[in-house]
């Protein structure tokens, strides 16, 4: 009598068993596919004119550049280091990328926002950007040599894409930008 009991006990546990396996298998297809998709989307932000990308794992926050206070001038500092703001009680260093690069000043506007780099990389410093673009896969994107953009150097750029309707993007690692020279030498 007990066998029959364990017997029908297995067949019953084998279909539920089954389907926990199957969960199993899909949850996992499921984040791998979130962490690829995750490795592959970049922010679409436009740093001057210049349409770059940014991986999400480096970026912060973005701020409205109009909600901040005040960007105070800090003494004996390049052009291109906007000064501190403070962001939720944290002073953070706002640059002009595009003025370190040898650009014309970016000119603030409704669009305009400050990139807060991640904590883990540079928890008190910004970038100012004309206008955040959304988000972008750049598995849909052909890598090219170079972009045709002149003798603009953005620092840390590591590659160049162009996209299906022909818009050259900059790939930008924020990581490799701290430690650019030029970055981080911000006084005169």
């Amino acid at each position: 009598m007990n066998n029959g009991r364990i017997a029908r006990d297995a067949a019953q546990a084998s279909p539920f068993e089954g389907l926990q396996a199957f969960q199993a298998s899909l949850l996992e297809r499921m984040e791998a596919a979130s962490s690829e998709q995750s490795y592959t989307r970049r922010l679409a932000v436009l740093i001057g004119d210049v349409p770059c990308l940014v991986n999400l794992a480096e970026a912060g926050e973005i701020i409205p550049l109009s909600t901040l206070d005040k960007v105070t001038r800090v003494p004996l500092t390049l052009p291109w280091y906007l000064g501190l703001a403070n962001i939720r009680g944290n002073l953070v260093g706002i640059t002009d990328l595009a003025m370190l690069a040898g650009a014309p000043p970016q000119v603030a506007a409704p669009a305009s926002r400050v990139l807060v780099l991640s904590p883990t990389l540079a928890p008190n410093c910004g970038l100012l950007l004309a206008s955040v673009l959304g988000m972008r896969q750049i598995y849909d994107m052909k890598e090219i040599s170079k972009a045709s953009d002149g003798d603009l150097k953005i620092p840390g750029v590591m590659r160049h894409h162009k996209d299906s309707e022909g818009t050259e993007w900059r790939e930008l690692s924020l990581v490799s930008l701290l430690n650019d020279d030029r970055f981080l030498h911000i006084g005169r």
